[in-house]
């Protein structure tokens, strides 16, 4: 079964075109390029815009067809939906145009990060070098690239940061191989707004949950959402007293839609739902309290290769806000959604 098969994840699409109408509008009869199509943050901008029935072209990239064509499976036969062989470490042969790009292909999972710190650096900027070169030939009107907020390092005091506060990253630790490849990606897309007059717009978001995430993805959030939905009690390395920005896969989708056509060139936007700033901890147990699950803590030496060393990485949205995003779904909401669509599309 699928997402397509769930109630409510096609409700929760639906309401969120139905609130977002204007974006939607602006982007109809146009075509958008997605890289890392497949992925949590991507797909669901991919329904989104599918869903919208606005005549948009999607020109959908990934490496491996096969998963996409099961992720995407509702679209396979629509002609608004194609499907582009790529891979971010690579030079590509993009022989369509698109209006827009959306750049979201990178390693993400602390396993693969910590694994592959090479090819993480190579996807977040030499991949980003190439579709901006793309998006300078074939005069693109926005390209957005999502970063994330790892880009902003440790701090010691509570507060969310804002887009012009940076803390400290280790850049001789393995693991900052992410946040200093996304924090040069993102220097190059200022420097081709400057140089080459592409017009270029930065999201950072924040932990994004949700179905839209496989099962074998280990990010806590989403393995801790499919271990609840079947029924098994969520076990913690540690405390839990780090505190993130949890934001719903799908209301981030919509706000980067909203930076896509509203976002102000070589700027940068937070993405966080100001519902749902809370612990690691606290995530755990709206999950479990959903799922009808226990949360166990057995405290146990973590690979520090990957570990976010972010204590706080929560985020504040209130730039992101003034573009008239806002978020639909609390963190309650979205986690009791996710568990309920897992259910319900068998996933």
């Amino acid at each position: 079964m699928s997402l397509y098969d769930s109630k409510t994840y096609l409700d929760d699409l639906r309401l969120t075109i139905e609130k977002n109408k204007e974006i939607f509008d602006a982007l109809r009869n146009r075509s958008v390029l997605v890289t890392g199509a497949s992925g949590a943050v991507c797909s669901p901008v991919v329904d989104l815009l599918l869903f919208s029935d606005r005549n948009i072209k999607v020109y959908a990239a990934g490496r491996n067809r096969e998963k996409m064509d099961r992720r995407f499976v509702r679209w396979t036969d629509d002609p608004h939906y194609c499907f582009v062989s790529y891979d971010a470490t690579k030079k590509n042969q993009l022989d369509f145009s698109a209006d827009y790009v959306i750049h979201g292909a990178s390693n993400s999972a602390p396993t693969d990060i910590s694994s592959h710190g090479i090819e993480t650096m190579l996807d977040n900027f030499m991949g980003t070098y190439e579709l901006l070169n793309y998006a300078e030939i074939h005069k693109c009107q926005n390209f957005l690239y999502i970063s994330s907020s790892e880009v902003y390092g440790r701090k010691t005091d509570p507060a969310p940061f804002t887009e012009d506060e940076y803390g400290w990253v280790d850049i001789l630790n393995p693991r900052s191989s992410y946040p200093s490849s996304k924090r040069a990606a993102e220097t190059m897309c200022a420097c081709f707004s400057q140089e080459r007059h592409v017009k270029t717009t930065v999201v950072r978001p924040g932990h994004i949950y949700g179905p839209t995430a496989g099962r074998r993805d280990t990010h806590v959030a989403d393995a801790f959402a499919y271990r609840a939905a079947d029924g098994k009690d969520l076990v913690m390395n540690s405390a839990g007293k780090q505190l993130r920005s949890w934001c719903y896969s799908i209301d981030c989708a919509s706000a980067i839609l909203t930076v896509l056509v509203r976002g102000k060139e070589a700027c940068a936007y937070n993405i966080s739902n100001r519902s749902g700033i809370a612990s690691i901890r606290d995530m755990a147990e709206l999950l479990a309290g959903e799922a009808g699950v226990r949360v166990m803590v057995h405290a146990v030496q973590q690979d520090s290769r990957q570990v976010n060393p972010m204590d706080n990485s929560s985020l504040n949205a209130e730039k992101l806000e003034q573009l008239g995003w806002q978020g639909l779904y609390s963190a309650a909401t979205g986690f009791a959604h996710t568990i309920k669509i897992i259910r319900e599309g068998n996933l």
